[in-house]
């Protein structure tokens, strides 16, 4: 339901449908910031009013424009910092007291109220002669569950370490292949999205996130390192502790890289390719 706002275009309901997936694969307050169906930002916080904040520190400068999606009520301090924002569309379930009132100060922003987070279990993509079904990827595999994944090499995380890493891993699932995502706090701080080579997608996520923030930082792949070589550019960075897939015919080589850096690597069994 469209409450407030210009009319809807194509793209607008493109990112507004991956901006809700990305919001809605966590169960905490979760924001999620996209633009041409990549993430800008996403975060969980205490509150939606945080989770946006901390989403948006993410890529501020590609957050304009943007599209949101929160999957809680937006709370009126979060209405009053995205309107001091431009933003294309924000779709949440619902909208608190003077929520709705602060962003129709705005008169394009799109304001969207849907009430149930997403549903479709089939997804379809049309092709030239026909059209490709698949059963939509929820993060419902075994391996996106923490307790089933495989202790590559490094100490085993403490369980706060490790729902920082199982962050980083569900929100990656929200880019664009071939993709690399660092986190930290909650919040995704390095995307590096749509690259053809998983050493490019590092190099993006690293400088993205700037030396500060990539240093200490949780990186997650939504497919495995054919080579050390993206790796190892992480692994410079200062990054704490990797997950991906694992599953290449040089695993061994890759675990030995962060081995040797004395980065923790879990291997989770299975991967999230986007397109």
């Amino acid at each position: 339901e469209q409450l407030h706002g210009k009319e809807m275009s194509y793209n607008n309901y493109t990112d507004t449908d991956a901006a809700r997936r990305a919001a809605y694969d966590h169960d905490e307050p979760c924001v999620a910031i996209i633009k041409h169906a990549n993430p800008c930002g996403i975060a969980v916080g205490s509150d939606v009013a945080e989770a946006h904040r901390k989403a948006h520190a993410c890529d501020p400068l590609s957050a304009f424009g943007g599209v949101i999606a929160v999957n809680r009520p937006v709370s009126k301090e979060m209405a009053e910092q995205v309107a001091e924002i431009f933003t294309e569309v924000i779709v949440a379930p619902d909208y608190e007291d003077g929520a709705l009132e602060a962003l129709a100060k705005k008169k394009n922003i799109r304001v969207l109220k849907a009430p149930n987070g997403p549903c479709n279990r089939v997804e379809a993509k049309h092709i030239d002669g026909g059209v490709l079904l698949q059963v939509t990827d929820r993060l419902q595999a075994e391996g996106d569950d923490p307790a089933n994944w495989t202790l590559a090499t490094g100490e085993a995380l403490s369980a706060d370490e490790l729902a920082e890493l199982s962050f980083a891993w569900k929100a990656c699932r929200a880019v664009k292949s071939n993709a690399i995502l660092l986190a930290k706090d909650g919040a995704s701080v390095g995307v590096g999205m749509g690259q053809v080579n998983r050493v490019d997608s590092a190099k993006l996520a690293v400088e993205r996130a700037g030396a500060e923030r990539a240093q200490g930082s949780y990186a997650a792949s939504d497919a495995f390192f054919p080579f050390p070589d993206g790796l190892e550019i992480l692994i410079e960075a200062g990054v704490k502790a990797v997950v991906q897939p694992g599953g290449s015919v040089r695993d061994e080589l890759v675990v030995e890289a962060a081995k040797k850096a004395g980065v923790t690597m879990y291997f989770t069994g299975t991967r999230h390719f986007f397109h």
